[in-house]
């Protein structure tokens, strides 16, 4: 749900959703309708699709339990970079960088100011930066990966740079 939509916009259904689904298993039982049916009004309706055509393809093939590691997760239907990082690093604690809007804005501004996160090569570096960032285990990695997100969200946002709170300011290359 929160694949390009703000955490505002998806805590109203969020809820509602879990409450109708709380397993995967039950999003795999249902219909595709009513899968459907219960994401209206949020949007990006090939996001409902996906989750439901992966809960299948998680019942079926993986045992009804959802792969731990990113090759897996991103073969998933609907499952890019982004979600198979945040899911093996926030739901497994593994090892695993993710890179959305906020991170590479951070990474882009702290480590390599020239890059642009809307050119895809320069977003190929960003990642590149991001995995060599990674703590050594997965437990730091979960911390690390949410820092840096909070940081791009809270403080080093698109519109202010707030550098005189920022905790990595010593390190940023494009400090003001």
């Amino acid at each position: 749900m929160l694949q390009q939509t703000q955490v505002s916009r998806v805590v109203e259904f969020y809820g509602r959703f879990l409450r109708t689904f709380p397993t995967l298993e039950r999003v795999a039982a249902a219909p595709a309708r009513k899968v459907m049916e219960s994401w209206e009004g949020l949007g990006y309706y090939a996001r409902a699709r996906n989750l439901h055509t992966l809960s299948r393809t998680v019942r079926d093939t993986h045992n009804g339990e959802l792969p731990s590691d990113i090759a897996s997760l991103r073969e998933l239907p609907g499952v890019g970079a982004y979600t198979a990082g945040a899911v093996a690093s926030f739901a497994f604690e593994r090892r695993a960088a993710l890179v959305d809007t906020n991170v590479a804005r951070v990474i882009a501004r702290v480590f390599a100011p020239r890059l642009n996160p809307k050119r895809s090569r320069d977003l190929s570096r960003i990642w590149t930066l991001a995995e060599s960032l990674l703590p050594r285990t997965g437990k730091a990695t979960w911390a690390h990966n949410q820092a840096l997100m909070e940081l791009g969200a809270l403080v080093c946002t698109a519109r202010i740079k707030r550098c005189g709170v920022c905790p990595v300011s010593t390190l940023c290359k494009s400090v003001e």
